[in-house]
């Protein structure tokens, strides 16, 4: 599958932004008092970790075909 160029710049962001937020996510965990609040924070850090993954995944093997 082909990409466009405008595309291929979303999603780019996309990543960008799940980039963001996981470190986001992450920073606000490190910095957490409540032990429950920092494992749901955590685990939300972990899911947008997933979702780059996901989509860069995706992206490789749509530029192998």
């Amino acid at each position: 599958m082909m990409f466009t160029t405008k595309e291929l710049a979303l999603i780019e962001d996309e990543i960008r932004a799940e980039e963001i937020t996981a470190k986001t996510m992450n920073w606000c965990a490190a910095h957490c008092n409540d032990d429950e609040l920092r494992s749901l924070i955590e685990h939300m850090a972990e899911s947008h970790q997933k979702n780059i993954i996901q989509i860069s995944t995706y992206l490789n093997q749509a530029k192998l075909q």
